[in-house]
């Protein structure tokens, strides 16, 4: 029997505006500012976003890090 996969819960507008604050904030080296942009994001949104990055292969923490790796650069 194939693996089922349940589609991920909805990220709310102000949830991925607090993810790029933080994902901008990593890339110029501020990571106060990303880390309060992170604690922004409300639970459900969150959850939201941890299975979507695991659907990526990597994590909120791997994003982090290559935005501060690269300056946001791909």
């Amino acid at each position: 029997m194939p693996a089922t996969t349940t589609a991920p819960t909805g990220i709310r507008p102000l949830a991925a505006v607090h993810l790029r604050e933080a994902l901008t904030a990593a890339a110029n080296r501020e990571p106060a500012a990303a880390l309060a942009a992170l604690m922004h994001i409300d639970p459900v949104s969150w959850t939201a976003i941890e299975q979507r990055t695991a659907l990526l292969g990597t994590t909120v923490l791997d994003l982090l890090a290559t935005a501060t790796r690269t300056g946001g650069t791909p």
